[in-house]
């Protein structure tokens, strides 16, 4: 009896805050709410918005970073003493032709190109001439995965400026970026921004701005009556140094980096004050990448062109001690300390330790590409559009709520006529198995669409083939001559081998799609998950609590099933 008393409790608090988690949904919760306040998402296909495919110029930031290698090449050999004339053959697939008039250089350059670019460039041919390189195909095909990628951040970072809820951005075949903006109306402005190329800023952080710069910003923004919730990041960022113009340095301003475990800055985000003056730009970067130090620790490599490293080294000799802020779009990614001055054009940025490798690895990989967002940014050429109205949205959704409810509608009657009073039990949690999975949206900020609208549906479906498992379950035991108490019993123990392992088949295909679906795959997908745990929780733990509060509280004899 303890045990059903624990259990009941245990119930009754998952159903109080599986309803409390539904609130925001209809009444406005305000901040003192200590549960989610934000509304559940919907996707494109249900409130409208723009649905964009957009065409990412591979191949034309191959031609530009072999031209450009090909400048660092010359500079770099002759810094060596080797007096060589450097030019691009294919520039598209990265082949470099490098002719010098004495022929005793062939070897001295062959040994540059394999000691210096061991892991990029090949020796394709030579001769007492000249020698041809190009790059490796594994390099090539890695360097144009992370073109891709760059040009993803470059478009999410342009698309937080709309506070879009759930923007969907994916790769879409080798060269193709799939965008869609819930909620989106004004679609030629969001295009304009997509396609503004990312600005990269290296900028050194001022030490000697005042202390209290938190206690200020904060300040600013109650006498201004505004924050991040309210204003876009740009527009905030304007307005914050505006307002603390005259308390802050002269040619510097505050500029934010997002807290580690923050989900955007709104959440968490740390001030910097940072120099105006600094003047080095991803313009000056000519790549950035991935490497491991010599404990095999993650970090970042910077390798600056010709124009960069001399400015590169400027600001190094003159700030060394001090921290160097790398922003992308007035956005901080990361603030390293400059240990030394650097001559050479190449840096590493080290991570902090208290870590593990794993999310060194992804910190790591999120720096990079940042830096290449901004460094080489590649254009993008719109090759579909499709805006889907507000009216449209509206008629799909009712057109899927109709289909919805009809087939639980007639998920209840069937039941209640089938198993009269067990049937009435396996009702009440199927409209609490709909409840939860609505409240588990809302919480985890999933985002609801049209294919997940159909996930529900099905989870109506599995959800109730858990209760007929278990009542004939409970009939077979009462035909064989158990009692009532009895019958439930062996009833739910026996039937969940078989609930487990159907939700267990089913959750493993639901990953599948997860991992490897897009937009409404992966929306149908998190609903299913999201429709398991749900089914456990209320068809089959609730149920139980149900039955038993009935058998042996309300000292029921005998259910009608």
């Amino acid at each position: 009896m303890e045990n059903l008393r624990g259990r009941t409790i245990l119930a009754v608090i998952g159903m109080a805050l599986a309803v409390l988690c539904l609130v925001p949904n209809f009444v406005n919760t305000g901040d003192k709410w200590y549960l989610p306040t934000k509304k559940m998402n919907f996707g494109l296909d249900i409130q409208g918005g723009l649905h964009l495919v957009m065409g990412v110029d591979v191949d034309g930031v191959v031609k530009e970073s072999t031209i450009r290698l090909s400048g660092v090449l010359k500079a770099e050999m002759e810094a060596e003493g080797l007096q060589v004339t450097v030019q691009t053959m294919r520039p598209e697939s990265g082949e470099i032709e490098i002719d010098y008039t004495s022929p005793e250089l062939k070897d001295r350059v062959v040994k540059f190109v394999e000691d210096r670019y061991a892991t990029m460039l090949q020796v394709v041919e030579s001769s007492d001439a000249e020698v041809k390189v190009r790059y490796f195909d594994a390099y090539l095909t890695d360097y144009k995965s992370k073109v891709i990628q760059q040009a993803i951040e470059t478009i999410r970072n342009r698309i937080d400026e709309f506070g879009v809820a759930e923007p969907s951005i994916a790769q879409q075949g080798s060269s193709r970026i799939l965008i869609q903006l819930p909620g989106m109306a004004d679609a030629e402005k969001a295009k304009a921004l997509i396609n503004t190329a990312a600005k990269l800023d290296f900028m050194i952080v001022e030490d000697g701005g005042p202390q209290d710069l938190p206690q200020l910003i904060e300040a600013a923004e109650k006498a201004g009556n505004y924050s991040l919730a309210t204003l876009k990041y740009s527009d905030y960022i304007q307005k914050i140094n505006q307002d603390l113009k005259g308390k802050l340095p002269e040619k510097t301003e505050v500029l934010f980096e997002k807290s580690e475990n923050a989900a955007n800055m709104e959440a968490g985000r740390t001030p910097y004050l940072v120099r105006l003056d600094t003047n080095l730009g991803g313009d000056a970067l000519d790549d950035a990448h991935v490497s491991f130090n010599e404990y095999g620790a993650p970090e970042v490599a910077l390798r600056f062109n010709a124009l960069g490293t001399g400015k590169f080294k400027e600001i190094t000799s003159a700030n060394i001690g001090k921290r160097m802020a790398v922003v992308l779009d007035r956005v901080i990614k990361t603030a390293p300390n400059l240990q030394v001055a650097i001559p050479d054009g190449r840096a590493v940025i080290t991570l902090g330790g208290g870590r593990d490798r794993e999310s060194s690895m992804e910190e790591a990989k999120m720096i990079s590409t940042a830096l290449r967002a901004g460094a080489l940014p590649a254009s993008l050429q719109q090759l579909e559009e499709r805006r889907v109205g507000p009216s449209l949205g509206a008629d799909a959704l009712r057109k899927a709520e109709l289909a919805t409810l009809l087939a639980g509608a007639l998920i209840l009657i069937f039941m209640l006529a089938r198993y009269k009073a067990m049937g009435l039990v396996a009702d009440i949690t199927l409209v609490l198995n709909v409840v939860t999975v609505f409240a588990l949206l809302t919480t985890l900020g999933a985002t609801l669409t049209l294919p997940g609208i159909a996930g529900i549906a099905l989870t109506l479906g599995f959800a109730v083939d858990a209760n007929v498992l278990i009542i004939e379950r409970m009939r077979e035991e009462l035909y064989k001559g158990s009692s009532f108490p009895a019958a439930v019993k062996e009833g739910y123990n026996r039937a969940m081998s078989a609930i487990l392992d159907s939700n267990i088949t089913t959750g493993a295909t639901a990953l599948i799609l997860l991992y490897f679906g897009t937009g409404p795959v992966k929306g149908f997908a998190v609903t299913l998950l999201i429709g398991i745990v749900t089914t456990l929780f209320a068809n089959v733990f609730v149920s139980k609590v149900l039955v038993d509060l009935l058998v042996h509280r309300a000292n029921v004899k005998k259910l009608s099933i």
